[in-house]
């Protein structure tokens, strides 16, 4: 078979390489969630990419699209059934009971993570997409509801976000309430049936909650008429929902009620909550989180409160780039371009830049490798995003001096002895930002 004949192999579909050129997006946003985390007191957890199918069969639930449509699920050589995970708060919450994190004592766990869906690829959001987590157990009061959303609003407030942004909430109440309003809603849904769409019609009988987050433009007039969640909360709930935005309110948080916010999943109680925006186009969910005070029994283990919310990475870096918030400084390169001038100044080249790699632990230094004419070695330090040029030829040597070129200004090049190249580069840069 001839080369031209041979297939190229390429990545599956909604499964992408992230380029040198994206990565420092995602470190910029990585590295302001990771320092965030750390000043608000969570841990980070790391689990297995792949889970037992029973594990998601039994938190997400059998009936929904998720477990039926979408996961990636596969026979190991054991004939076990294992799925590559399509969200993390499951198996945090497999992990923090296998290995007795919930005994008796609270946790502030956070995660960051690829999970994989199989459903339609589209801008912002893919088969393969990454997701922060946040998962808080063993909390009862309303306290740290608040601070799980006031941590995702300071996250906003960093990025540049918090304008483009709405909090969303609603309340499901206890499990009780709940069921005693499902029963309501099913009765308005069946008096409206010729209203509903096929999706609603099956969802009648698994998830009729799930109907309210229809976005069919043909059913929004009879989902507004539709009975309201907080009009059948119990009074726990009640109150737990009112203190809840009184502590919103007192730390300036603005926030809008939408009785149609769900999560359909039986574990979810109380508290829900969304962050939206306009940014993208239609409106869309950026982080979405609640409580889920039933999950952990669900799963297998004693009754545990817990609260979380999940982001997705993609359309996060997708929302900042629109917006233009990310940095000049944060999209990478180097500060400045070391280059011999020929090759017999390439080993004092090499050694100068470890020298002064390690005199400026931060410095962005990149070595000429590849030879080449001097006049190529320049151009190439010309398209780097360096604004320094160091240049090293047999003078230089001789002397212990290096040459400054600066690329980026009209400055006459100098020369500095090497001994005081680290302190001079310093000062320059610092000059410079």
């Amino acid at each position: 078979m001839s080369k031209s004949a041979v297939k190229k192999i390429q990545a599956i579909r909604g499964m992408n390489d992230l380029l040198p050129s994206d990565s420092p997006r995602w470190q910029f946003f990585e590295a302001k969630v990771r320092q965030l985390m750390l000043r608000y007191g969570f841990n980070e957890i790391r689990t297995p990419i792949v889970e037992q199918t029973a594990l998601f069969a039994r938190s997400i639930g059998e009936v929904t699209d998720i477990v039926e449509k979408e996961m990636y699920t596969f026979d190991d050589r054991n004939s076990e059934s294992l799925t590559l995970r399509p969200e993390g708060t499951a198996s945090c919450v497999r992990a923090a009971m296998e290995h007795g994190l919930l005994y008796n004592q609270t946790q502030r766990l956070w995660y960051q993570g690829p999970m994989f869906r199989y459903e339609r690829p589209q801008k912002g959001r893919y088969r393969q997409f990454h997701q922060i987590g946040v998962e808080t157990f063993g909390f009862d009061g309303p306290d740290i509801d608040a601070e799980v959303i006031l941590l995702s609003a300071r996250l906003w407030q960093e990025l540049g976000l918090m304008e483009h942004v709405t909090l969303e909430l609603n309340s499901l109440g206890s499990s009780e309430a709940r069921a005693a309003y499902r029963d309501t809603l099913v009765a308005y849904f069946e008096q409206h049936h010729d209203v509903l769409d096929e999706d609603s019609k099956r969802r009648l009988t698994s998830n009729p909650l799930r109907i309210l987050d229809s976005k069919n433009p043909a059913m929004a007039e009879m989902l507004d008429g539709a009975p309201q969640l907080m009009n059948h909360l119990d009074a726990e709930s009640q109150a737990h929902f009112e203190q809840l935005t009184k502590m919103l309110e007192a730390a300036g948080i603005a926030y809008v009620i939408n009785p149609r916010l769900v999560r359909g999943l039986d574990y979810y109680c109380r508290t829900v909550f969304e962050w939206t925006t306009t940014a993208l186009g239609s409106q869309g969910t950026v982080c979405a989180g609640g409580r889920y005070d039933g999950l952990v029994e669900q799963l297998g283990g004693k009754p545990t409160p817990a609260v979380g919310f999940a982001m997705g990475i993609e359309r996060l870096i997708l929302l900042l780039e629109t917006l233009e918030l990310i940095p000049d400084d944060a999209l990478g390169g180097c500060d400045v371009y070391l280059l011999p001038m020929d090759d017999s100044a390439t080993t004092a080249a090499i050694t100068l830049a470890e020298q002064l790699r390690g005199e400026l632990p931060e410095l962005r230094l990149q070595l000429h490798c590849g030879g080449g004419s001097f006049k190529s070695r320049i151009k190439k330090a010309d398209k780097s995003t360096a604004t320094i040029a160091i240049l090293i030829g047999e003078d230089e040597i001789a002397s212990q001096s290096a040459t400054v070129k600066f690329l980026r200004d009209d400055r006459e090049q100098q020369s500095v002895p090497q001994a005081a190249l680290g302190r001079t580069l310093g000062e320059l840069l610092t000059a410079n930002a």
